[in-house]
């Protein structure tokens, strides 16, 4: 693989107008700028609907998309919507911070409008559309307007026809609730094309796009309301057990995700039908598949249902290299990075080897002495995607900030940046990416713009206040443009 880099930014985080990143016109502005400073990459987080709590890896469905970004701006010029429709509903008042709950309540308003003023007649590609995705979408749109008509109720808090899915109550719901059907679909079909058009804009410029597929699905999804026989549930349709990770350094208690567990002895009888049709609907959408908590499918940590931490939970043994392939047989060699980070032992380091996927190292973890792994930069093999840190991680400046003294020691020994001023400090670990022989490189927004912890993403076990970040509009000058150039070339990555 050729020495490439590019750079982490959530859709959700793009400046755009109506509260959230959009597939708009500043989408297409970021794509120019990464051609323009030698970018190749451009990762994002999951693009599934996300629901209570709005973090990406729990979403309502693993191969729908998220209404939040949609562009309005698009639709307006379709005729489908006025500009003073647009403005009557209220975004939010920060520029810099998405604000969810305004989002929710005026996304599906305005969209809505949309839809009553589309024409469906003589619409071929609406027709292929439906065609093409059906395996999926007639269950999800079914799934999200029997939960509006139920309050947003979990479907197993539905009344059982319906939660057990006996045939004649998803035959009445889908009668009664025909137009609610039709507007989700309507609605991931606009999310679909405005998506597509996007990423070919980015690819005709040298831009390929980095998804994220979560390694689990939402128990409220319908994923698992569709598909129960897929996981690790009692004859309620109610989990045994639940994912999350172990108390360590970093947590005391672990992290309780609460996802249900996969059945994996059904996925082999099925000859993981379910994952092969996930990971093709991925490949899709992106050109390169991110695949989070690598190492579940060596050994997964299950913690029985209803516990309130992840204290008392266990190591199960996973899947294994079975399912890869099975993947590999249909997709022949998918370009996939294995996010391997976490509780890294040999048989996670062998199993990394098996697939031949590049896994990941993180800058900010070769200088915590908490964080147990081969992290220091010399160690780096060629086939791994190295990043200064992830969305779980804090920003470069925030971090530093934070560092005990015995780390910093430590890290400006191995860069020799004792005497940097602080604010300039990102570009010594920048560098020490960009100069490693990884093959891959990226490099969050936040830290290229040298921004403080306000500008973190997300911080794993801490329930509320994540997700919400946005980069203001021209955040990236002319000036930083042509450093960040000048360093893509003399690294070899441009």
């Amino acid at each position: 693989m050729k020495r490439q880099c590019g750079i982490l930014l959530p859709v959700s985080s793009l400046p755009s107008a109506y509260g959230i990143g959009a597939f708009s016109k500043e989408a297409r502005e970021f794509v120019d700028m990464l051609q323009e400073t030698g970018q190749h990459l451009w990762q994002i987080l999951p693009l599934g609907p996300t629901g209570y709590g709005d973090s990406p890896y729990q979403s309502f469905s693993t191969f729908a998309g998220n209404p939040y970004f949609i562009d309005l701006e698009e639709l307006t010029g379709e005729g489908l919507l006025t500009k003073e429709e647009c403005e009557s509903y209220d975004w939010g008042d920060c520029a810099d911070t998405v604000s969810y709950d305004k989002i929710y309540r005026g996304r599906f308003a305005i969209l809505r409008k949309a839809y009553s003023r589309y024409s469906f007649r003589n619409d071929s590609a609406f027709a292929a559309f439906w065609d093409k995705n059906r395996m999926w979408l007639k269950d999800y749109a079914l799934y999200m307007a029997v939960k509006d008509s139920m309050g947003s109720l979990c479907w197993s808090d539905w009344d059982d026809g319906l939660r057990l899915r006996d045939e004649k109550a998803l035959a009445d719901a889908e009668k009664r609730l025909e137009d609610a059907i039709r507007f989700y679909v309507f609605v991931q079909y606009i999310f679909r094309r405005q998506w597509l058009d996007l990423k070919r804009y980015a690819n005709d410029r040298g831009v390929q796009i980095i998804g994220d597929i979560p390694i689990y699905v939402s128990f409220d999804s319908v994923d698992v309301w569709a598909n129960p026989e897929l996981f690790q549930l009692d004859g309620n349709r109610i989990p045994t057990s639940v994912s999350g990770c172990p108390p360590d350094a970093f947590s005391a208690d672990g992290q309780l995700w609460g996802n249900p567990l996969y059945a994996w002895e059904y996925h082999k009888k099925t000859g993981y039908r379910w994952w092969i049709d996930r990971m093709k609907a991925q490949f899709e959408l992106f050109d390169i598949v991110r695949i989070d908590h690598f190492r579940g499918f060596d050994a997964y940590y299950s913690i029985p249902y209803g516990e309130a931490t992840a204290v008392n939970g266990h190591w199960e043994k996973g899947v294994g290299i079975d399912l890869f392939t099975h993947i590999r047989k249909e997709l022949g060699d998918a370009p996939i990075i294995a996010e391997d980070l976490g509780y890294v032992t040999d048989s996670v380091r062998q199993l990394l080897e098996d697939t031949g996927y590049p896994g990941m190292k993180v800058l900010q973890f070769a200088f915590d002495s908490r964080e147990e792994g081969c992290y220091m930069p010399y160690k780096y093999p060629c086939n791994c995607a190295v990043y200064t840190g992830t969305h779980d991680n804090d920003t470069i400046t925030g971090w530093y900030g934070s560092l005990c003294e015995k780390d910093k020691k430590t890290a400006e020994l191995y860069l020799q940046n004792a005497h940097r001023p602080v604010e300039e400090i990102r570009w010594d670990y920048i560098c020490c990416a960009l100069s490693s022989v990884a093959d891959t490189c990226i490099i969050p927004a936040q830290d290229y713009l040298g921004l403080d912890s306000r500008a973190r993403i997300n911080t794993p076990a801490v329930p509320s206040g994540n997700w919400q970040w946005r980069m203001e509009k021209g955040a990236f000058t002319v000036t930083l443009q042509k450093k960040m150039r000048s360093l893509a070339e003399v690294y070899g990555r441009c």
